[in-house]
């Protein structure tokens, strides 16, 4: 039996890792009965090896073995290969040792003298789970492509961009999109993912300016248990959840100069440093956004310039809407109809004379704002026509909508000048915290600081920017029972 035979025909296979020879040739020939296909590993880096030629299902590894241990064995395979399913072998003084790597991602432990009923039954239930996750990621991936958006725009900048987009895709290297709030940076970044050869793997969106700066590092590089008061669990970052597919950093400028350094190591390195924890090796295509021109961050000390050079290899810049304003009969025919059938309303068409207002605007707030606009008027129209009267107020008269005053009387006091306005501008941008930033001049984090602080409230109304949160990552440990015997 060789030590990586080749796979023939649809059975899975299972890697044997011990530094036993009679223990890997006994596991073989055990499963091999099982009509599962084998390969085996004398220690830890020939493991790794095998995992890198093939595709394995489920991995037996024991786990004291000298140089790199199962433990150690387990957090490099799950980082190679996260789908791959582990199982530790163990002798009854090490049962505890076992459990806890069990918070590292194994699936399972047997515990040794080995007894052949005990590793066919866990060998079992592991392909079980492999099958069941490799299902989930299919439908996963079946799921985002039936919801993907297209891009919409003929016009020839669009084209363009979506061109250059599309050239970017096929690569592995690191694309830097730029543009003004509302262009559609996102949906560009999975145009990009869709169109790559990662496409049927996690596409990763993270938010930097909706993330406190005090748990920014923790949510894309990850901590372990114990790292910061709070953190009474271990849980993956953003990176590792991108391995193998595409993390995108929407609102790059926002990140501190702390997480800077942590990004530039994972670009140039292709490893990340959990809080509290051991270097790990990621596989990741990163795609970048922002609003703000980097290259004038970078003169005024805010953001690293060796960063920026790492991630500005294939800058893309997306044009306003009002730069395309041909575009926009055929934006607002597309969300007519999306809205349409969201809200279940009847309404199949724009007024000629609606259509030219919408074609004059100036759009500041660019396709975002067009989309808002549009399901307003949608919901708000009573025939199957949208007429200028369904329109916004600030689509009618764009003069007196940007030309809206704030009065202060003297002696007001500065704080509540600066809570007016920044209550004002979210109002004026429909609750767009990034348009509202941009109006001000100011980071879009303030805006959620004093969101947050409770400095500015503005109820429940809509809000045209998106925000990341933190998504729940419980880690659910499965134990298996360890049976006394023999194998045989």
């Amino acid at each position: 039996m060789s030590d990586a035979p080749s796979v023939a025909g649809p059975a899975p296979l299972v890697l044997v890792v011990d530094d036993e020879a009679s223990i890997v040739d006994a596991l073989g020939k055990v499963l091999e009965k099982e009509q599962l296909a084998v390969a085996t590993a004398k220690n830890g880096q020939e493991a790794l090896e095998v995992l890198r030629r093939q595709k394995v299902a489920v991995m037996i590894t024991d786990l004291r073995m000298p140089g790199m241990g199962g433990d150690d064995l387990l957090k490099a395979a799950k980082t190679l290969v996260p789908e791959v399913e582990v199982i530790l072998m163990t002798a009854y003084g090490t049962v505890e040792a076992a459990v806890e790597a069990m918070r590292f991602g194994a699936y399972d432990f047997i515990a040794k003298p080995l007894k052949r009923a005990t590793v066919v039954a866990a060998v079992r239930k592991a392909l079980e789970r492999s099958a069941l996750v490799a299902e989930n990621s299919k439908l996963r991936a079946q799921l985002a492509a039936a919801t993907y958006r297209e891009i919409v725009g003929t016009s020839q900048m669009m084209r363009a961009t979506l061109e250059v987009a599309r050239q970017a895709a096929n690569s592995t290297a690191t694309v830097l999109l730029l543009g003004e709030s509302g262009t559609g940076k996102e949906l560009l970044a999975r145009y990009i993912h869709a169109h790559s050869p990662r496409s049927q793997r996690s596409f990763i969106p993270v938010n930097c300016a909706a993330l406190p700066e005090t748990i920014l590092e923790s949510e894309l590089f990850g901590h372990e248990k114990g790292a910061f008061t709070g953190a009474v669990r271990a849980r993956e970052g953003r990176f590792v959840e991108a391995h193998n597919g595409t993390l995108f950093l929407d609102e790059l400028a926002e990140i501190t100069p702390p997480v800077q350094v942590k990004l530039l190591r994972a670009l140039q390195e292709g490893e990340v440093e959990p809080v509290g924890g051991r270097t790990l090796k990621v596989d990741f295509r990163l795609v970048c956004a922002t609003n703000r021109e980097l290259s004038e961050e970078v003169k005024h000390g805010n953001f690293r310039e060796d960063l920026f050079y790492r991630i500005n290899v294939i800058p893309i810049r997306i044009p306003p809407l009002r730069d395309r304003i041909e575009d926009v009969p055929l934006l607002a025919d597309h969300f007519l109809r999306v809205y349409s059938a969201k809200h279940s309303k009847g309404v199949s068409a724009f007024a000629d004379e609606a259509l030219a207002v919408m074609g004059q605007y100036g759009w500041p707030g660019n396709v975002r704002e067009l989309e808002n606009a549009v399901e307003r008027a949608v919901v708000l129209c009573r025939s199957t026509k949208i007429s200028v009267e369904d329109l916004p107020p600030e689509l009618r008269d764009p003069g007196a909508a940007h030309g809206r005053q704030i009065t202060f009387s003297v002696g007001t006091p500065l704080e509540e000048i600066e809570r007016r306005m920044i209550l004002e501008t979210l109002k004026f941008s429909g609750g767009d915290k990034r348009l509202a930033a941009d109006l001000l001049g100011i980071a879009t984090r303030t805006i959620y600081r004093k969101l947050e602080s409770g400095f500015v409230s503005i109820g429940s109304g809509p809000a045209g920017g998106e925000e990341a949160r933190p998504p729940a990552s419980p880690n659910a440990a499965v134990a298996g029972d360890a049976d006394d015997g023999i194998l045989h």
